[in-house]
C-alpha cells in the first residue's frame, strides 16, 4: 500500500528502518545490506528523502568521522525536527499493523498454533527477551524464513520463541522465569487455544 503512496518500495523500507532507529546514523552500503536493495537505488532514495526533509546527513555514532577511505562515507539520520515527522511516523506505524496482520496469518497457516502472542518490540517493551511467542507445532525452518522476510519489510530484527504444548506446560509448572515474564507482560494475544483443549 505505502509503496503506491510513496512511489517506491525502497523509500518505504528505508523510512521504516530509520523510524525504528531514530537516534542512529547509517551509511549507504550498510543501508543497502539491511534493506536488500541495490546501492544505486538506496543512494537515489536517500537523496530524495534528504531533499524532502525526512532525513539529514549526519556524523557517525561516536561523533568524529574516521580518517582515510572510511571518512568519505556519507551518513544519514532521521530528521525528527521535520515538519511532517509526526504524521509520517503515524502513517508508517499504521501500515505496520497491516504488515503484522499478514505476518500473523501466515504463521497461523503454517501448522497447529495453540498460542501466539506479539510482545517486546510490537508493544513498545524492548526490554523483554522475545518479540514473538509461538506455542504449537510449526515448521521451524519455514517460520525462520518468514521472519527473515518480515524483518526486511519491517526494518528491524524480531526475536522469537517456539515451544510445543508439552514444553510450555512443563516450563510453566516449574515456574520458568522466562515464561512468566512473557505471560505477565504487556502483549497482544492473537491465538489462545491452550485453555480450550487442556494442552
Amino acid at each position: 500500500m505505502l509503496e503506491h503512496l510513496f512511489g517506491s518500495k525502497t523509500r518505504v523500507r528505508l523510512l521504516r528502518l530509520f523510524l525504528h532507529h531514530p537516534e542512529e546514523s547509517f551509511f549507504v552500503r550498510e543501508l543497502a545490506r539491511k534493506t536488500h536493495f541495490q546501492m544505486n537505488a538506496v543512494r537515489r532514495e536517500l537523496d530524495n528523502l534528504v531533499k524532502f526533509g525526512a532525513l539529514m546527513e549526519s556524523a557517525p555514532a561516536g561523533g568524529d568521522r574516521p580518517k582515510g577511505p572510511l571518512g568519505q562515507r556519507r551518513y544519514y539520520k532521521l530528521n525528527t525536527e521535520f515538519v511532517l515527522y509526526p504524521e509520517l511516523r503515524a502513517l508508517l506505524l499504521k501500515s505496520q499493523v497491516l504488515l503484522e496482520q499478514n505476518f500473523v496469518k501466515r504463521i497461523q497457516d503454517m501448522g497447529s498454533v495453540k498460542y501466539l502472542a506479539l510482545t517486546g518490540r510490537f508493544v513498545d517493551e524492548p526490554a523483554l527477551s522475545t518479540d514473538l511467542l509461538v506455542i504449537g507445532k510449526v515448521n521451524r525452518e519455514r517460520l525462520e524464513r518468514l521472519i527473515h522476510d518480515f524483518e526486511r519489510e519491517l526494518g528491524a530484527s524480531v526475536r522469537f520463541t517456539v515451544l510445543t504444548g508439552p514444553e510450555f506446560q512443563y516450563r510453566k509448572q516449574v515456574g520458568d522465569k522466562f515464561i512468566y515474564s512473557i505471560l505477565e507482560s504487556k502483549k497482544v494475544v492473537v491465538v489462545d487455544e491452550l485453555m480450550n483443549d487442556g494442552q
